[in-house]
Order: C-alpha cells, then sequence, then structure tokens
C-alpha cells in the first residue's frame, strides 16, 4: 500500500522550521506508521532529512512489531495443526529382489488439512510398514493409515481413528505461491531435538525443479531456510495460510531450502479427492530443443515476432502421439506463448518452464496446441495424460519384479537398478512402443554348472527368446515356459547369445534356489 510521510526541513541554524516537504513511499506489508516529534530526530548530513530518518524509525518498530506477529501465529498454528510422525520401513534390495533390506526408523512432520487428514511428504512414509503419528503437547503416539501417495509430488495423506487425537486440531489453510522476498516460517521437526521448531527464510524464486524423490520435474519454491532432516513434510506459512511444504535442502549448501508450492499441493489433494487414490501427473511425452538461434529460426520459416520450442521425438504412447510431429515448432500451450528458451510468462517479469502448465492439467483434461509445421500454424485440441515410462524413475511401496531360470536372475530395467550397474547411457533415452512394455536385463548369474561361462553376462538385456522379441519380464517367463522345443536360445544387447537345453535347466533350478535360499523362482506379480 502507499502513504505519504511529512516532515519539515531545519535552517542552517537549525532553531526555526520552514518549508513542508511530502514524500511518497511504498511497501506491500504496512499497514501503518507512526511518526515521531520532528524535535526529537536527529540530522544525519549528506543522507536524509531529519523527518525521514525518524520516519524509518518508526518504519522499522512497524516492521519488526509485524513480523513478531507473524511469528506467534505460527506458533499458535503450529501447537494445534502441526505433528511428528514416526515411520518403521523396509526397503526392496534392488540387487536381491526376493528380500527386503533390514527395517528402519525416521521421523518427519505433517500437518492437518480439511477433513480430519494429515499431509506429509510421500518420502517420509515411502516403503512402510508401520506409521505413527504424535501431536505437540502430548506424549501419546497414534497409529496412522496411508490413504493416498503422490510419489511424482513427493507428498502423502495419513488418516488416523481415533477421537481423542483430533481434540483441539485444527486444520490449516493454503494460500498463494508467495512473492520474491517474502518472509516465511518453516515448521517442523527437525533431527537434533524432539520438540517443534521454526525457522525464518525468505523467498529467493520460484521456478520448475528437480525433485529428488521421484527426479519429477515440478514447480519448487527456494527459500534461504536451511529444511533438514525431519522437516520434510512440515508446513511453510507465512501470515495464518500454508504457502508450501517442505521437502529437500540443497547438498552441500547451506540455507537453501526448497518447498512444494500450493498449486502442486492442491493438485494432489484435488485429485486424490475425486479419484481417491494416487495418481501420476500429465506429460506432453516430447522431447525438443530450444530455438535460441537465429538461423533454426530461419530454417523453420518462423517470422520475427515467433517464438517456441522444436519438438525432436514424440512418445508413441502419449495422446500427442500421431497429431504432432518431428520438426513441429511449438509456439503455445492454451494460447500462453512459450519462448526461445522453453519458458512462460509467471507473474511480475518472472519465467518458469512450460512444463509447470501441463503438469497442472488434470488427466483427460482438454489442451489447446498451436504449432509451425512447414510455415505454416495450425491448433490442436489433445486430451493431455499422464505419459509411461520404459525405465521407472523410482519403485516405492511394492515388491520388484524378477524371474529366476537355470541362475540367471531377470528383472525389468528400473532406474535405481541402472544407477547400479554398467550399462550404457543411451538405454535411458529409450521410449516405449507399446503398453506395458519393458526392458529385460540379467542382474546376476548365481553360478552352476549349467552357466558356466555366462557368468559375465550380467547387465546384459534381453532381446529375444527363439527368435521372439521380449516385450515384458511377465513375456519372457511365458516365452520359456511355453516352449515347444528343447533348446532354449537368449540373444542379448551385446550381440552374444545363451544356449540352455529346457529340461536340464528346469531341473537344476530348483537346486539353485535352495543352494542359495531363495524362496520362489518368481516375484508374486508373475504367478498369475
Amino acid at each position: 500500500m502507499s502513504f505519504i510521510v511529512y516532515t519539515r526541513r531545519r535552517k542552517k541554524k537549525h532553531k526555526s522550521l520552514e518549508g513542508l516537504t511530502k514524500f511518497k513511499m511504498s511497501s506491500g506489508s504496512v499497514r501503518f506508521l507512526i511518526l515521531r516529534s520532528s524535535r526529537s530526530l536527529s540530522y544525519f548530513p549528506g543522507a536524509v532529512t531529519p523527518g525521514i530518518a525518524g520516519s524509518f524509525r518508526g518504519y522499522s518498530s512497524v516492521c519488526a512489531t509485524e513480523e513478531k506477529s507473524t511469528k506467534d501465529s505460527a506458533i499458535d498454528m503450529a501447537l494445534n495443526s502441526v505433528v511428528k510422525v514416526f515411520c518403521r520401513s523396509s526397503k526392496p534390495s534392488i540387487l536381491q529382489p526376493w528380500q527386503k533390506k533390514f527395517p528402519q526408523s525416521s521421523t518427519g512432520s505433517g500437518f492437518v488439512i480439511s477433513g480430519n487428514k494429515i499431509l506429509t511428504n510421500a518420502h517420509v512414509v515411502a516403503d512402510h510398514t508401520f506409521v505413527q503419528v504424535r501431536k505437540h503437547g502430548s506424549p501419546a503416539k497414534y497409529t496412522a493409515k496411508v490413504q493416498a501417495v503422490g510419489h511424482e509430488c513427493d507428498l502423502a495423506i495419513l488418516e488416523i481413528d481415533s477421537k481423542k487425537f483430533w481434540e483441539d486440531m485444527k486444520p490449516l489453510d493454503l494460500g498463494d505461491v508467495p512473492a520474491l522476498n517474502e518472509t516465511v516460517f518453516v515448521v517442523g521437526y527437525p533431527r537434533g531435538g524432539d520438540n517443534i521448531s521454526i525457522t525464518k527464510g525468505v523467498v529467493n524464486r520460484v521456478e520448475v525443479t528437480k525433485y529428488s524423490h521421484s527426479k519429477t520435474k515440478l514447480m519448487t519454491t527456494q527459500i534461504d531456510a536451511a529444511i533438514n532432516n525431519g522437516n520434510s513434510g512440515g508446513p511453510v506459512v507465512m501470515g495464518n495460510k500454508v504457502v508450501g511444504v517442505a521437502f529437500q535442502g540443497l547438498s552441500n549448501s547451506e540455507s537453501i531450502g526448497y518447498i512444494i508450492p500450493t498449486p502442486v499441493v492442491n493438485h494432489f489433494i484435488t485429485n486424490v479427492e475425486e479419484n481417491g487414490q494416487s495418481f501420476a501427473f500429465s506429460s506432453l511425452g516430447i522431447s525438443f530443443q530450444n530455438m535460441e538461434n537465429a538461423e533454426i529460426h530461419k530454417r523453420f520459416k518462423m517470422s520475427p515476432q515467433m517464438t517456441g520450442i522444436l519438438i525432436t521425438k514424440i512418445n508413441r504412447l502419449s495422446s500427442a502421439y500421431g497429431i504432432l510431429k518431428k520438426d513441429d515448432v511449438l509456439l503455445s500451450i492454451d494460447d500462453v506463448s512459450i519462448d526461445n528458451d522453453s519458458t512462460v510468462s509467471f507473474r511480475n517479469k518472472e519465467r518458469i518452464n512450460f512444463s509447470h502448465l501441463i503438469s497442472m492439467k488434470k488427466p483427460s483434461e482438454t489442451t489447446s496446441l498451436k504449432v509451425l509445421r512447414e510455415g505454416k500454424e495450425h491448433k490442436f485440441d489433445i486430451n493431455i495424460k499422464p505419459v509411461e515410462s520404459l525405465i521407472p524413475v523410482y519403485q516405492y511401496d511394492k515388491l520388484p519384479s524378477y524371474y529366476i531360470f537355470a541362475g540367471f536372475v531377470f528383472i525389468p530395467l528400473t532406474k535405481p537398478y541402472f544407477d547400479l550397474c554398467n550399462m550404457s547411457d543411451s538405454v535411458l533415452e529409450t521410449m516405449p512402443k507399446q503398453s506395458g512394455e519393458q526392458i529385460v536385463v540379467i542382474s546376476q548369474v548365481l553360478e552352476d554348472d549349467i552357466n558356466v561361462g555366462y557368468t559375465s553376462f550380467d547387465d546384459s538385456q534381453v532381446k529375444k527368446v527363439n527368435g521372439v522379441q521380449v516385450e515384458n519380464l511377465k513375456h519372457l517367463r511365458q516365452l520359456i515356459e511355453e516352449c515347444s522345443t528343447e533348446d532354449l536360445r537368449f540373444e542379448l544387447d551385446t550381440d552374444k547369445a545363451i544356449f540352455l537345453n529346457k529340461k536340464s535347466a528346469k531341473k537344476v533350478s530348483s537346486k539353485i534356489l535352495k543352494r542359495y535360499a531363495i524362496p520362489s523362482a518368481m516375484s508374486k506379480d508373475l504367478r498369475s
């Protein structure tokens, strides 16, 4: 708001007052100003006039009072809304998918939202076996049920079936994305103590960033308050509203934290309310390159006013497949122009990656795309939807798939496994050709006489079985078990091959499982 400050200038001898000067000032947070008497003001030669100096001191007092009031408000909200989450989890083993790792305990934060539910981070309760919640001021822990999880956006909703727990608990309201340089307070239970903690920070930037839990790129808000272990899932408040959920920090950097902004939070909550379960975020399913070079504009017959991105590949499972084409220039989404650096306008002189517009779409929601194709503009309406990834980037809350035959451990390729193996990076760029497709690899070879000479074939992709292209792990098992000949030939991506006698291999497989104390030759999902 704007306000007027009146001051009087002093003469050289400083004995009388004359001249009325008016100054107009602006502030987004000051609601009132208390001016001190001009007689009590100090004079700062060469800096500001006495009246202005006095007004700044008054302004500082007001700001300090308001900041204290905001912090007190955050504390009051925290006492009745913020909880500590205790999770016992057991993660599956990537290299030994038939067993889980030793159980571990961890803690996080959460807060009450409408409908007697608690919002927290997905990574706080990922692979959970037992979850409890404790409210402020109470020694009791209450058993919680994970109602919905959105691993992509790193959010989860908990339910507690106890009337006593909900006594005096108040839901928090969600606000807007805070402006740059706004002061916010992070509330939660970071490690280093057992009581609730409140830290202050300032908003530095709003942009699309990779979420460390899922590797998905979504909108984030960066603040200069550290987000430590245990803070995850706690609210970030400004005034009497939640403006985000604390979820990750920047490694090797101090006092840099990231929060999940309310547009992403609202999108998650709304979809859970409508669908009653977790969901995936929508995507165009395209690969593209920026068009900041002048020559590329000439090559694709763009006018001087046109901006956009060049489409280089389209996922076959995308709703845009068969509509968009390679070398199309994507100009706008729902009439929002895309710049040559793949950003769109966001608030006052801020910009954000265009993918944010797509990620906020509901599944099957109509999206209007304007493209330039061979010098002519075209407009297409498509029903946007989530796009399956050929190589899953994460795997939580479920047991991994595997199939063991003749000591060869076959698994579908995932990003967690890729990070541990020696496969080429080019495989990550591969797009699926059909729904349900998987890249099947040999994760290890359990040594036996029958597989002598093949033990170095781990990390190899199985392309074909007896000349038939492998579609996924379930298909590979089917090709082996329904094989009508005695000979099995596995063709690998390395141009090498494995040759087995089916009868001998089947006979020895049970002995290998017993030798290595493996309870089953396949995961539960393959038994049906």
